[in-house]
């Protein structure tokens, strides 16, 4: 919980696979994810594959009851830190991506504003990966705290490093945020799926807030990536003799199948490093074994199975930390401005595996100073990414997300005709009426 000179955030990132999660079992392992019985003040959950194409790309109803699970799960877990009661502000996806930020209801006066941005990297800029960003301010001293919350998901498969950079571009080009509609005041049901429109709790106190549109970088803005950022640990798919060397359970860190030596063929830290992707941004050390794939047999086995014993890989695919929780470290500014600031990392973990996914969530636990960061002087930060992101925003950013929802909306109606089963049924009534009204016709005419 906020001290007098902090903030208390948990993110928390996990690729659903698609699937309605089991609320009971997120809700144990995010209560054990928080050994504070106080609970922190703000919780974000950056959700990929939060549901099937047909569905998330269709959005709105359709979406209610795999976000409704989250409410749930959240619920649950806050009766462990004390009892405290969390809001949703903000519920917000571009296709299967979504970004779910709660705050203890004791602290919901505190939001001041809220903004919202989308932008897909899929298909034709589709939203089967893509990234959600939610901007919100925090009351704080004088000025309210600027924080950005961005929940991504990008391009798959080991050979796809360069396309995984690519994304990240588009991303910082193209999720711009703008303040959100205006809803009126908070609630504690949980919000209709999104689509395209943002769906805060809390109406967007827009005199407060920049109304003109910014990206991710901005020179008075916290920033916290989160998502399945998909980065591997090869460039190739692993030969049919690979997995016997896969990571194991094992404390020595000179064994061989110690997951730190799989680690140091991470690309993400690697990209990072060489300045092509996520660029400034500081992760926690690593101190996990990878978060994918796991087998259908450990999916399976997840809430029997002790994963200290034994680690059930995929074969197919390098296991990997795909999944991360990245922050920007404070401007120099206000490094130089309050001495002995600094954004604390109380604890950066895997959860245990789930019955209905390949992934592992992640969660990062950190304190961040509770006080705006200042504009800087002339003169000062120079070199720093919040005044020098490292791409442009892209000028035709809305009229590309329009363009995309369009084609979501067409490829969701399809999907959703031939791949559900509702929408199958919906296809064998039309033709068994085709086919009945053909009959009849027929039969008039050969009266």
């Amino acid at each position: 919980m906020a001290s007098a000179d902090s903030l208390d955030i948990l993110v928390v990132t996990f690729n659903c696979g698609r699937k309605l999660i089991r609320p009971e079992i997120l809700a144990r392992h995010l209560s054990n994810a928080i050994p504070d019985v106080s609970g922190p003040d703000i919780i974000v959950l950056s959700l990929q594959e939060i549901a099937p194409v047909a569905y998330s790309f269709l959005g709105g109803s359709y979406l209610v009851r795999y976000f409704f699970q989250f409410h749930h799960a959240v619920r649950q877990a806050s009766k462990a830190f004390g009892g405290a009661k969390y809001v949703n502000i903000v519920t917000r996806n571009v296709g299967m991506t979504a970004c779910m930020v709660f705050v203890q209801e004791g602290q919901k006066s505190r939001i001041q504003w809220v903004q919202t941005a989308g932008v897909g990297a899929g298909v034709q800029g589709m939203g089967n990966k893509g990234a959600v960003g939610v901007k919100l301010g925090y009351a704080a001293t004088g000025v309210p705290l600027e924080l950005a919350f961005v929940a991504a998901h990008l391009a798959p498969m080991e050979d796809a490093l360069d396309r995984r950079n690519e994304d990240w571009m588009n991303i910082v080009r193209g999720l711009v945020f703008a303040p959100a509609n205006k809803k009126g005041s908070l609630s504690t049901t949980p919000p209709p799926g999104s689509t395209e429109d943002s769906e805060p709790l809390l109406s967007d106190a827009s005199s407060n807030a920049s109304n003109r549109p910014r990206g991710i970088y901005a020179p008075t803005s916290h920033l916290i990536l989160a998502g399945d950022l998909n980065y591997r640990t090869s460039t190739t798919l692993p030969q049919p003799l690979d997995h016997l060397a896969f990571p194991k359970p094992t404390s020595s860190t000179t064994d061989p199948q110690h997951y730190s030596h799989l680690l140091r063929n991470d690309q993400l830290a690697r990209e990072i490093t060489a300045g092509r992707t996520c660029h400034s941004l500081r992760e926690a050390p690593i101190d996990f074994p990878p978060t994918y794939k796991y087998s259908s047999k450990a999916q399976s086995h997840a809430e029997t199975q002790d994963m200290t014993a034994e680690w059930g890989w995929a074969k197919h695919r390098w296991p990997s930390w795909c999944d991360r929780i990245l922050f920007l470290d404070l401007p120099p500014w206000t490094k130089e401005d309050t001495p002995g600031a600094d954004i604390k990392v109380v604890g950066y973990t895997a959860l245990p595996l789930m019955p209905t996914s390949d992934h592992r969530p992640v969660a990062l636990r950190l304190r961040v100073p509770l006080k705006a960061i200042p504009a800087p002087e002339d003169g000062e930060g120079n070199e720093d990414v919040r005044l020098h992101p490292p791409f442009e925003i892209d000028p035709r950013w809305r009229e590309r997300r329009v363009a995309a929802r369009r084609k979501e909306v067409v490829v969701g109606l399809l999907a959703y005709l031939f791949l559900t089963w509702e929408g199958n049924g919906i296809l064998l009534a039309l033709v068994l009426g085709m086919l009945g009204g053909w009959a009849v016709v027929r039969s008039q005419l050969d009266v």
